[in-house]
């Protein structure tokens, strides 16, 4: 038995244990003997152990013994699972308008608090409901005190997963609406203003294998009636529709499932979550709900537009602060391990709430570094005399924004900084197929861990210290240059130096596929690899890899400067995100389940005034005519091609190609297809021979190669997969161009010596 096995055999044991009252059935001794005994492999108790053999019985039955019809459940084989009348309790919930509370504070220090409040409640206070302890924790006072009752009837082997803002678990049946009751409150009572729901029910046992069952079995719709209803329009809406290769009864299978429950349950959230009431649910509406007095009177705060209660002296130009604001604040404080000094104004504001154990991402990343030993390499360009443990984290994106130190004459523009934004593909179609709890606790705890990991070993290898000048004094200082905003679940959302933005976000997503294909469920088998995937590429598609994960990611990047407001910075990512998940969609019909890429560099804040798709549309596309449009860009990327584009621009780079020239080439595509490709031959045949022989290696062949003959299209690209469509990555190499490192020699340079020494 694994240990999710042994886990989900103890939640549903205990579950059954405890009965359908407040009260537990059994006495708490045997309940605890019997938790013991399943995890270390003893003996359970006599009281208790024909439902913990029910309940092992359960999770025993196996694809192909799946009954063909509904009577089958309560035959000898079944009968004595579908007779226990005794419910389990699930809940799901979580926080919701997330981006709303982190987003709607103005300064990064007021962002990082936010998101380290609903980090803590995630992955420390709501874990914490669960845990058995001799020793009471600040957690499990409150729960008790709002809550009589409900920690004894809780261990840490209910939990399925509590990871990405969500959690689910098991409950005794009596509990399930305190546990979500107590989710929603938590929430509210530690943020005062971020929304969350919670929602629950209570299943048989049978359900949690076979999915929701009628109270007269008979007329629940079982695999005969679906055999001949499954063309229906209203029964592929609920069933889905297979995919090539899929049979009809393969989809009955994964959708009467336990993932049928979990799909009650989000239906439930969403419901709630819209204000509405739930059928025969005994709850509110709205248990917890943030509020807030609006008097027009009253002083408001200096960003969310709250009314104020504190004016927090010893903090610069000492502002009036909301209870919201200041717990943000002071939260951010922590996490970014700022001095107790400029702390005290909290202290001193009287208020009773405490920040917690608040965790800092830097921490974790310095604990990675050990493990993976990789703290050589990520602090090589720190001086002898400068130790590692005295390198701080980034305090405002301004430090983020500095240059390479070790490199002062880089030519990599100051002042900007990078937003990226990921997200997990096929994330919905991998969970339909999930059966069992076991495998809902497998897929979260793996897509957390890929996830996590990813990101650390992209800033190991492309990041080191950098070196900033201290305000306070005339010293300098060296810092880690990142942000990470959160981590969670398929979810990351963090800011970088602009220079490195693009190696990074190609490196989260090629490592979260590396870390899951360590996993045969994850791994695309090679009888259905296409090679075909690989055509949809336009950078050198035989160089690629076949796609061979089932999961990928999709990234959105913004480079930026560092006093753009984040608030809109963050939408702009969000909808490059978007761009990029669409553009994975669509590669899905050419077999590609590989990561997509969108990025944009804004260089001013008046640049951008709609959306970002409107301004592509409107902006960067021209119809010649019926037979010809161009598009002066080529975003979204695969992963694969992102590499290329940024192989090309070092190529540039170091051709010595004028910036003045690639400026004016970029102004000249809107002139038309020929216009561009002319100016271009003309500029290209003026560099050197080696100059020449790079960008026709690096950039003409290995994207712009003509479909149908050896004609010269550079800097166009044909795509045939639409109407005749001609694109460019023009536009992103120049907007690319400040952000690439200064080679030492260009092949010019180069060449010139070489001419020099053999006259000599």
């Amino acid at each position: 038995m694994t240990h999710s096995q042994s886990n989900i055999t103890t939640a549903i044991s205990w579950c059954l244990a405890w009965g359908d009252k407040r009260e537990p059935n059994h006495n708490l001794v045997d309940l605890q003997q019997m938790r013991h005994a399943l995890q270390t492999g003893g003996a359970v108790p006599e009281g208790v152990r024909s439902l913990v053999e029910q309940v092992q019985k359960l999770q025993g039955i196996a694809d192909e013994d799946f009954p063909k019809k509904i009577i089958e459940l309560q035959d000898k084989k079944y009968n004595d699972l579908w007779n226990q009348t005794t419910r389990i309790g699930l809940v799901y919930g979580g926080a919701t308008k997330i981006k709303q509370y982190v987003f709607e504070a103005a300064k990064i220090q007021d962002v990082r608090g936010a998101s380290a409040i609903l980090d803590r409640i995630n992955l420390t206070d709501l874990p914490a409901f669960f845990e058995v302890s001799e020793k009471p924790n600040p957690t499990s006072k409150w729960l008790n005190q709002h809550f009589p009752g409900l920690k004894a009837a809780l261990i840490p082997e209910l939990i399925i997963y509590s990871t990405g803002g969500n959690i689910l678990a098991f409950c005794p049946a009596a509990y399930v609406n305190d546990l979500a009751n107590a989710i929603e409150r938590r929430y509210t009572e530690e943020t005062l203003t971020a929304n969350s729901c919670a929602v629950g029910d209570t299943f048989r046992l049978l359900e949690i294998r076979f999915g929701l069952l009628q109270d007269s079995i008979e007329q629940t719709k079982w695999l005969d009636w679906y055999q001949n209803h499954h063309t229906d329009s209203f029964v592929q809406a609920y069933y889905g529709r297979p995919e090539p290769g899929q049979d009809w009864e393969e989809l009955f299978k994964n959708r009467k499932s336990f993932n049928e429950l979990v799909g009650k349950l989000a239906s439930a959230f969403n419901k709630r979550r819209s204000g509405n009431d739930l059928d025969n649910v005994e709850r509110p509406t709205r248990r917890y709900p943030p509020m807030f007095e609006t008097h027009p009177y009253l002083q408001r705060d200096e960003t969310e537009r709250r009314n104020c209660v504190i004016q927090a002296k010893g903090l610069p130009k000492e502002p009036w602060l909301s209870e919201a604001l200041a717990r943000k604040k002071i939260v951010g404080q922590q996490t970014k391990l700022e001095h107790q000094q400029s702390q005290r104004w909290y202290r001193r504001s009287g208020f009773a709430w405490r920040p917690g154990l608040v965790l800092s991402w830097v921490n974790k990343f310095r604990l990675f570094l050990k493990e993976t030993q990789q703290q050589k390499t990520y602090y090589r360009g720190l001086p002898k005399n400068v130790p590692w443990y005295k390198v701080r984290e980034s305090r405002t994106l301004e430090d983020i924004a500095v240059s390479c130190p070790h490199t002062p004459n880089s030519g990599v523009t100051n002042g900007f900084v990078a937003y990226i934004y990921a997200d997990g593909n096929n994330m919905g179609g991998y969970i339909q197929k999930i059966r069992t709890p076991e495998e809902y606790q497998k897929f979260s705890q793996d897509v957390s861990d890929a996830t996590t990991l990813s990101v650390y070993a992209a800033i190991a290898k492309h990041l080191q210290p950098r070196q900033v000048s201290d305000r306070n004094d005339s010293s300098s200082t060296w810092v880690h240059p990142f942000e990470i905003i959160t981590i969670g679940g398929d979810d990351v959302l963090l800011i970088v130096p602009a220079d490195k933005a693009l190696e990074i976000a190609q490196t989260i997503g090629e490592e979260f596929e590396k870390q899951l294909t360590q996993f045969q469920e994850y791994q695309i088998p090679k009888s259905q690899q296409d090679i075909k995937s690989i055509q949809c590429h336009r950078y050198h598609p035989e160089q690629a890899k076949v796609s061979d994960c089932k999961l990928s990611m999709s990234i959105g990047v913004l480079i930026t400067s560092y006093d753009t407001p984040i608030y809109y910075a963050q939408k702009l990512t969000e909808q490059l995100l978007k761009s990029a998940k669409s553009r994975a969609k669509e590669l899905k019909t050419s077999k590609y389940y590989g990561g997509t890429v969108d990025f944009l560099v804004m260089k001013s804040v008046t640049m951008i005034s709609s959306k970002i798709n409107s301004f592509r549309q409107e902006g960067l596309t021209k119809v010649v005519s019926e037979k010809q449009t161009l598009k002066l860009y080529g975003s979204p990327y695969t992963l694969h091609e992102l590499g290329g584009l940024l192989t090309t621009g070092k190529a540039f780079k170091k051709s010595g190609f004028p910036r003045s020239q690639l400026y004016q080439i970029r102004s000249l595509l809107e002139q038309g297809k020929h216009t561009a490709i002319l100016n271009y031959r003309y500029f290209r045949v003026r560099l050197g021979k080696k100059a020449q022989k790079l960008l026709e290696t690096e950039f003409e062949k290995a994207w712009c190669a003509a479909k149908t003959n050896n004609g010269n299209l550079a800097p166009w690209m044909y795509d045939s997969s639409k109407s005749p469509t001609y694109e460019t990555i023009w536009r992103e190499l120049v907007d690319l161009y400040p952000f690439i490192q200064e080679v030492s020699e260009t092949v010019d340079s180069l060449q010139n010596s070489e001419r020099v020494n053999n006259r000599r």
